[in-house]
């Protein structure tokens, strides 16, 4: 399905006071909005994910799956900075006639979901009644349920957090480190700092997966093997696959985006500002996760009112929460079917 673009004309300020000319949103929707508008269904994406929900979350959304077009009007936006038909870095900047590069400014989550939320006004939505999300995706929603809590109905958060740790900014120092590295990054080209994203991927490989992973998909059968390892080759892939369709400057604003997550911030505090969630709230945690350990969801299970918790066991750490499609569509049956208030979900998969 091909992107939408929604152009915003006006100066779009963002949360730093730096604004930006002109704004752009590529988007996505699935399904048709019901007489009485309540059905629905807002993604928000992670990192490097795009607006089509339909082709990154199969089992979970698209025909036959729990969030299907033919019940819910699914509606998933791209993120600000990432290349997907939102402005970005390398946009063209209408003062200079050309890319951003570096001089694109830097932005918040806030910031994401203040534009994502003109977006939901330009298509008529008044209220969202399911908003979910994992990882900066589960930032992003559980930030827009604080700033606009009438408008969020039920809300579910995968594998994120309600503030950023100091775990999860080093992954992402060291990754912009790698990419600063290359200096290709400063040549202000589309391709620029190409290797040093590649690097930056492998990186965040090891935060998206755990040491059973690597143990049981990159183990070798041969005992004899002194080079060529199947992990090498492994990282090596995934570098590159992210290079052919992403940028470096992209994933470095991105990366600093993600660190500036804070729902405390001019609110008297992370645990003041999830008092003031209204949304019935399912939060999901992968037992296995390496970069939003299940302590992260845990506390936001017991600071946002109305709130159930599932634990997830899944061998594939972080990356579970796109891949246990399966066990996210029971475990989401069971939270829509009964009043969860204060519940411990009980669901256990195994690897």
């Amino acid at each position: 399905m091909s992107v939408e673009i929604f152009k915003y004309n006006k100066p779009f300020e963002l949360e730093s006071g730096k604004q930006l000319n002109e704004l752009e949103i590529g988007f996505n929707t699935y399904g048709t909005l019901n007489k009485n508008a309540d059905n629905v269904v807002w993604v928000c994406h992670a990192l490097t994910a795009n607006s089509d929900v339909f082709d990154w979350w199969k089992g979970l959304f698209g025909a036959g799956s729990y969030f299907n077009p033919d019940e819910y009007f699914v509606v998933c936006a791209n993120i600000l900075g990432s290349p997907y038909g939102t402005v970005n870095p390398l946009s063209i900047n209408p003062v200079t006639g050309q890319p951003y590069y570096l001089s694109f400014p830097e932005f918040t989550v806030r910031d994401i979901v203040k534009a994502h939320s003109l977006l939901a006004e330009y298509l008529g939505i008044k209220d969202i009644n399911i908003l979910i999300g994992g990882s900066l995706g589960g930032q992003q929603a559980v930030e827009w349920a604080i700033s606009e809590p009438a408008k969020i109905k039920n809300l579910i958060i995968i594998a994120s957090n309600a503030k950023h740790s100091p775990w999860g900014i080093a992954f992402n120092e060291s990754q912009r480190l790698a990419i600063s590295a290359d200096r290709t990054f400063y040549s202000n080209t589309p391709d620029g700092g190409s290797k040093g994203l590649k690097a930056a991927r492998s990186i965040a490989l090891l935060s998206y997966r755990n040491y059973k992973t690597y143990g049981i998909t990159q183990q070798e059968d041969d005992d004899h093997i002194t080079g060529n390892h199947k992990a090498a080759s492994y990282q090596n892939y995934q570098g590159e696959k992210l290079v052919n369709r992403y940028n470096a400057y992209s994933y470095w604003y991105l990366s600093k985006c993600m660190d500036s997550h804070n729902v405390g911030r001019n609110r008297h505090g992370v645990e003041k500002a999830l008092s003031l969630i209204k949304a019935r709230t399912l939060v999901i945690g992968i037992k296995s996760d390496v970069l939003f350990p299940i302590e992260e969801q845990q506390y936001l299970f017991r600071h946002i009112p109305k709130s159930a918790l599932a634990e997830l066991d899944s061998f594939y750490g972080h990356d579970g929460f796109l891949i246990e499609t399966e066990a996210l569509t029971n475990i989401i049956t069971s939270f829509f079917k009964t009043d969860v208030k204060g519940k411990i979900i009980e669901l256990q998969r195994t690897a």
